[in-house]
């Protein structure tokens, strides 16, 4: 009876050996960098490198977009005043009247922050759509 007990127990002690043996192999292959899932999160955390530059630069690139398009509109503001003027003139030489005409009003200076004049325009239009 002892006989059979102990062999029981190297038999149990052998399988239980044997499956430590596998895991501990499947464990080295989760932990290796060039496959499993070592070479999920090495490649993850470059996307997430690359995509941190990606944002970043496209960041910069929509606060030079806001300026120039501030500049711009201040311009076209200008540009408007001086045709607003050039109309009236072109209207009043018609009529054979010589008035002097005011002079355009400059357009305000743009904002220190363009991004908020630009929430504010979209959403005046996103407004004015919607009505």
């Amino acid at each position: 009876m002892e006989f059979l007990a102990d062999g029981l127990l190297i038999c149990g002690s052998l399988a239980v050996a044997a499956y430590c043996a596998i895991l501990s192999a499947r464990v080295r292959e989760l932990g290796r960098l060039d496959k499993g899932m070592g070479a999920a999160i090495a490649g993850l955390s470059a996307r997430v490198d690359d995509m941190r530059r990606t944002l970043g630069a496209a960041q910069e690139a929509s606060g030079a977009s806001v300026d120039e398009l501030a500049r711009m509109t201040a311009r076209a503001e200008q540009a408007a005043g001086r045709l607003e003027l050039l109309l009236a003139t072109l209207h009043d030489s018609r009529t054979g009247e010589a008035r002097p005409v005011a002079a355009p009003v400059p357009a305000p200076e743009p904002q220190r922050d363009p991004r908020e004049t630009l929430s504010r325009s979209l959403q005046d239009v996103y407004k004015a759509m919607k009505s």
